[in-house]
């Protein structure tokens, strides 16, 4: 077979050397160590959370290394994209602060454009490169034209499929399989001439060499070292329409590119044979990989499977809505890759995540849960962490867009509102009382009387007519100028005059000689004041609700009672 015809034959208006090709895309001035990895997602639904996941470890890689982490959309696949799904992933990104270098970007009038000088970054662009490097296959006698229709490719490959098979001998209708698409390499340029002059459709396959039986070492940086089959498949490289398959154009592009870390899912484990065959054919550097363990979650049975793009908290847009903090995802996912990421942050404090050493040998190798209650914890420490102003304008930006009613409330007297979001803020040990920005109308509701509401009861063991008298006591007695000592010296005072004693070592010695403690005489007022039986301090808590407010839920609660 004239191999170099072939090649003319299926690609005439190719032109193009690969020569020229890669020297459209020079090797990069980059310090050494420095890595390039990419985010290559397919436009055809939302970011899950696992693709965040890898997103992170390529950017974490490449900025603290001094390298360049690259976007690039791999939309191939044409029939699955949706409309607007780049626009709408690019603006994730930025919700998440995913800075990348290179890469799709929208302008300042939303539209498409890119950035950076190895693109195109969409591969329905980069078609040409692509012929080019299938022509060079096909003209060393690597690949080769096959006429077959879908059907009859279903066909064979149906034979595969072993719980098809009943009484048959396995290795017999594989080797049936495997002459059928043997078969398809038979051919002459005269019967290539006669199908390409009829128009028939064509794809372009790789000629597989490998024998499935024999291994190949291969060392992830996860996973460690692999043994992994050859490839004996011989898949698709361009399809009819001349639009390559993911397994082409992640081998063309990632070279051209200059990746040096591939960053994706340990799902994508079983197409390693193909790859390494690709690099192998084109005669190119191949990539190092990790293949990251899977997002699990536990299901309503108490078993870990793997979390679906139906799950809660699978798609990322959802935790805007859900009101967490983008910093909050952030750390979250980072203690998910790295175990010491805690006891790091523990030690720093003040250090943002951004400062945080990421280590590959610290990634985990059989699985990461997926838990709302962790991703809370997090969240609600990043929160404590933030000053009262913070709070106050994230909180506003989230109610402004998902509660509106809300929104006009804090921005009514934004002094207010900070000063409630000051209530134990700063010092060694904050105040941790909300996970997202959607639990703060539900927890500082007693601050404002259109929210107001008394939500808890009094115990039943506590006496009501000494309930009421407290209350009066206090009302009569009260004077926001008051310090805090003062203050809780009234409260005392009135306790100890009900026979509620101050003396808690007396009070666990022999409870029964005191109606109860002042703890108890404290919580009479703060249910009255906020409706709710536990509160923040309630000195401040006073302070900012102000005389006339006070006194007058207090005498709301003692006509009540």
């Amino acid at each position: 077979m004239d191999y170099a015809a072939l090649a003319e034959l299926l690609f005439p208006q190719v032109t193009m050397t690969p020569e020229e090709v890669e020297a459209k895309f020079p090797p990069r001035d980059l310090p050494q160590g420095a890595k390039v990895t990419r985010f290559a997602p397919s436009p055809t639904g939302f970011v899950h959370f696992g693709g965040m996941y890898q997103a992170i470890v390529d950017e974490r890689l490449a900025h603290q290394s001094g390298g360049v982490f690259y976007l690039r959309i791999e939309d191939t696949d044409g029939q699955r994209e949706i409309s607007g799904a780049v626009e709408a992933l690019l603006r994730t990104m930025a919700t998440y602060g995913v800075r990348y270098d290179e890469g799709m970007v929208l302008d300042e009038n939303g539209n498409l454009t890119e950035k950076g000088a190895y693109g195109p970054y969409k591969q329905s662009q980069r078609a040409a490169y692509y012929h080019v490097f299938a022509k060079k296959l096909v003209s060393e006698g690597k690949a080769y034209p096959c006429f077959a229709t879908e059907e009859e490719v279903e066909a064979i490959q149906q034979a595969d499929k072993k719980a098809e098979i009943k009484n048959t001998d396995w290795q017999a209708v594989a080797d049936e399989r495997r002459a059928a698409m043997l078969a398809q390499r038979e051919f002459t340029l005269d019967e290539v001439k006669t199908h390409l002059a009829a128009g028939d459709p064509f794809v372009i396959r790789i000629l597989a060499n490998g024998d499935p039986e024999k291994k190949t070492k291969f060392t992830d940086l996860v996973k460690g070292n692999l043994e992994v089959p050859e490839n004996d498949e011989d898949f698709v490289l361009l399809k009819s329409d001349g639009i390559p398959t993911y397994h082409f154009a992640h081998a063309v592009d990632d070279h051209l590119m200059k990746t040096t870390h591939v960053i994706r899912g340990e799902d994508w484990l079983p197409s390693l044979p193909k790859h390494i065959q690709l690099f192998q054919y084109l005669g190119f550097r191949m990539p190092k990989y990790l293949h990251t363990a899977q997002i699990l979650k536990m299901d309503e049975n108490g078993n870990k499977k793997k979390i679906s793009k139906r799950d809660m908290g699978a798609k990322m847009d959802d935790y805007r809505s859900m009101g967490y903090d983008t910093r909050c995802v952030w750390e979250y996912i980072l203690t998910l890759l790295n175990s010491n990421y805690e006891e790091w942050h523990a030690q720093n404090p003040q250090k943002s995540c951004m400062d945080f050493p990421f280590d590959i040998k610290k990634m985990s190798v059989s699985g990461c849960l997926f838990d709302f209650v962790k991703l809370n914890d997090v969240s609600k420490n990043v929160l404590s962490r933030m000053t009262a102003d913070e709070i106050y304008d994230k909180t506003l930006d989230w109610a402004g867009e998902f509660d509106p009613d809300f929104a006009a409330l804090l921005r009514r007297d934004p002094a207010y509102a900070k000063a409630i979001f000051s209530i134990g803020r700063g010092g060694k040990k904050p105040r941790k009382d909300f996970a997202t920005f959607a639990e703060v109308k539900p927890f500082i509701s007693f601050f404002y009387d259109e929210l107001f509401r008394v939500e808890d009861s009094y115990p039943e063991r506590a006496d009501l007519s000494d309930v009421k008298k407290v209350l009066v006591a206090f009302r009569n007695t009260y004077d926001p100028a008051d310090d805090m000592d003062t203050w809780f010296g009234k409260i005392q005072k009135i306790g100890e005059e009900l026979g509620y004693t101050a003396n808690m070592k007396e009070y666990k010695a022999d409870p029964a000689k005191f109606k109860g403690n002042v703890s108890d005489v404290s919580m009479f007022i703060r249910l009255a004041v906020t409706g709710r039986q536990n509160s923040p301090d309630m000195y401040a808590v006073m302070q900012i609700l102000g005389k006339d407010r006070i006194l007058a839920r207090m005498d709301a609660m003692i006509e009540k009672l």
